[in-house]
Parts: structure tokens; C-alpha cells; sequence
């Protein structure tokens, strides 16, 4: 019997000497087993990898508390609520919705961006824009200080990158594609996700944290006669984005940090808000965990998503080929993605919750400093 070691290294040698015995050795055959012995191989490394990174972030989880679950369930009726930070606010007057209180300031206008463009538009003016702007500063800084590093990222992108985080081709409908094959971006995240694109990544450097901030366009399809008026859903909107790059370890703890960082920004806002656990079935198509953080909206007497933030696993970072050495072994990274947040929603609930009798608007303390020290608006 010859010993297997012999035909992967050196099968030239055993081919000549079963060639002096009157036997043909069919060396193509054999190259092209072990080439398949080597791949699996490779593949088998990667799951027991895969595996010891799962049980170890189960084993972490379990020691916090958790129990390494999404709840099941097929729509947001299934969701949990995890916590509730702040009090709603008992006005002694009649609260008014965010439309009417900037249209009556002269600081919102809808008419004028439905001329100028189209329904699902609106145009701010004065002191409004200045606290929009004040709202994407000081958004920027909070995520900074917490140890992002701000990008700059283009607004367009080729359809690889929207096929590597999940948008293409399953929400195709949702996009603004241009004349030339690219897309507007529905979110930061794709531009920032793609950063590590078909990068083998240094271990040591992770997690990567980066923040952005990027107008975004969704055609909102499928959102016929809902929330038409005002700033809930609109076709273009601003969006402070947090993404985490992480190995398999490290990315449910993240979540946690990451959830924790957009919260930090609504506490910050002096915004009441609660934090839902999404079950399976209300999740996103690339999501393995998921929270949505909802604030507060007076006018509608409930609560509005204004971020979600999701642990995508390995899901991304395989389409993405964005990868990492350990212990010799290749492992695909894990991706995050978070609101920090939306900005328009943000704004329209400062002047909801902060609204006065006399009809103007409170800027929260940790904001007065980006608008030079003004205390009201209007």
C-alpha cells in the first residue's frame, strides 16, 4: 500500500517508480483529488472555526444574562420591549404636530418642495436648518469622541456594493438607480460596509468603527398613503450612520455598545424613547439581532422608530469577501450597522417634545453651543 503522504508530495517520484513496475500512474487524477482534499480541507478549518467563535460568543452572552435568542414571531406585533428611558411629557396645552408647528414659524415648507420637486420632499429655512445642521454636528462629535473615525463617502455606488450588503437584488424597487447603471445610496451603510470589500483584514485591528454622515434616498415603495405628511418618511433624508467590523467574538457585545451609543444621543436630546428587541420574522433581510430604538412623538401619542441597529454576523463580509487571519485559519468578520441617528426624525421630535405654549421650540442644552448660544427657536 503506498503511504498517502508520498502521492501529495512527491507524486513525480511514485509515478516513475510504478512506471518501472509496468504501471501507469494517472497523476492528473490524483492532482486533482488532492486540489479537492486541500479545499475541503480549507472549508472544514473555516466551520470548526466558525464553530469555536459561536460557542465562545454563546458562552460570553450566557455569562451576561442572555440567552443567545431572537424572540420568533412573524411581524412587529411579535417585537419585545426591552426598556423605556424617560417620561413622556404632560403638555398644559394642546400640542401641536410637527408640520403645523414649522409651517406656522415660517421655518417648514412642504408646498414649496412639492414644486420644486415632488411629494415626499420639504424644505427648512433659518433657524430650523441651522438646528438640522447643529443636529448632524453634534451627532458627528458624540460618535468621534466614542472612538469612531469620521468618513467622507461617495453618494452613488456600483450595484457589487449594494449586492455586498444586502440591498441588490432583493430591494431593487426601493433604489434610485441612475442612467449608468450605479444607485443613490439608501443609506451610509453601504458605502461604509464596503470600505473593507475583498480585504483580508489584520485581526488586531478589530473591530474597525467608522461613522458617516450622508444624505440618503429610498423611494419608499410599497409606503403608498403612509405617513405622507411630514418628516416621518420622506424620499430624501439625512442619516448619521455607525459601522462596526468585528471578529465573530466580538460582534454581540458590540451590538450592545452600538445600541447603547444611539441611545446615548436621544438621553442626550432629553428625548423619552424605548428599545424593542425585533423578533425574527420583523428583522431585515441581513440581520441575525436586531434593535429598534423608537422615540416619542406627542402628535401621534406613540412611539416612531428612529434607529435600528443589527449584527449582520458573517452574512455581509461573505458576500463582501472581507476577512481575517486566526490562529492560521480564515474566518469571515462580522458586520454592524446603527442609526446615530436619523436626523430628520430626530429634528421633528425635538419640536414636538420641546415645543412651547407660545408656539416655539426649545433647543435641548447639549445643542445650544452649535446654534451660538440661542436657548429657542421662532
Amino acid at each position: 500500500m503506498i503511504d498517502p503522504k508520498l502521492l501529495r508530495n512527491d507524486l513525480a517520484a511514485v509515478s516513475q517508480a510504478l512506471a518501472k513496475r509496468g504501471v501507469t500512474l494517472d497523476t492528473d487524477f490524483w492532482e486533482g483529488t488532492e486540489a479537492r482534499r486541500k479545499t475541503l480541507q480549507q472549508a472544514t478549518e473555516e466551520l470548526q472555526a466558525k464553530r469555536n467563535a459561536g460557542a465562545k460568543q454563546v458562552g460570553q452572552i450566557k455569562r451576561e444574562g442572555g440567552d443567545a435568542s431572537v424572540p420568533a414571531g412573524r411581524d412587529e406585533a411579535d417585537n419585545v420591549e426591552v426598556r423605556r428611558i424617560g417620561e413622556p411629557r404632560q403638555f398644559d396645552f394642546e400640542p401641536k404636530e410637527h408640520s403645523d408647528l414649522g409651517e406656522a414659524l415660517g421655518l417648514l415648507d412642504f408646498g414649496v418642495a412639492a414644486q420644486i420637486t415632488g411629494s415626499r420632499y420639504s424644505v427648512l429655512k433659518g433657524e430650523l436648518a441651522q438646528l438640522h445642521r447643529a443636529l448632524i454636528q453634534f451627532m458627528l462629535s458624540f460618535h468621534t469622541e466614542q472612538g469612531y473615525t469620521e468618513v467622507y463617502v461617495p453618494y452613488i455606488v456600483n450595484s457589487d456594493s449594494l449586492y455586498g450588503t444586502g440591498q441588490l437584488p432583493k430591494f431593487a424597487e426601493d433604489l434610485y438607480k441612475l442612467e449608468d447603471g450605479n444607485y443613490l445610496i439608501p443609506t451610509a451603510e453601504v458605502p461604509l460596509t464596503n470600505l473593507v470589500r475583498d480585504q483580508m483584514l489584520d485581526e488586531a485591528s478589530l473591530p474597525l468603527k467608522f461613522t458617516a454622515h450622508t444624505p440618503c434616498f429610498r423611494s419608499e415603495a410599497g409606503s403608498s398613503g403612509r405617513d405622507t405628511r411630514g418628516l416621518i418618511r420622506q424620499h430624501q433624508f439625512e442619516k448619521v450612520e455607525m459601522v462596526n467590523i468585528a471578529t465573530p467574538d466580538q460582534s454581540m457585545q458590540l451590538l450592545e455598545v452600538m445600541t447603547a451609543q444611539a441611545e446615548g444621543i436621544l438621553q442626550a436630546l432629553e428625548l423619552p424613547y424605548r428599545v424593542m428587541l425585533l423578533c425574527a420574522g420583523d428583522m431585515g433581510f441581513s440581520a441575525v439581532k436586531t434593535y429598534d430604538l423608537e422615540v416619542w412623538l406627542p402628535s401621534e401619542n406613540t412611539y416612531r422608530e428612529i434607529s435600528s441597529c443589527s449584527n449582520c454576523g458573517d452574512f455581509q463580509a461573505r458576500r463582501l469577501k472581507a476577512r481575517f487571519k486566526q490562529d492560521k485559519h480564515t474566518v469571515l468578520a462580522h458586520t454592524l450597522n446603527g442609526s446615530g441617528l436619523a436626523v430628520g426624525r430626530a429634528l421633528l421630535a425635538i419640536m414636538e417634545n420641546h415645543q412651547t405654549q407660545d408656539g416655539r421650540i426649545a433647543i435641548p442644552a447639549k445643542l445650544q453651543s452649535y446654534m451660538g448660544g440661542k436657548t429657542h427657536i421662532g
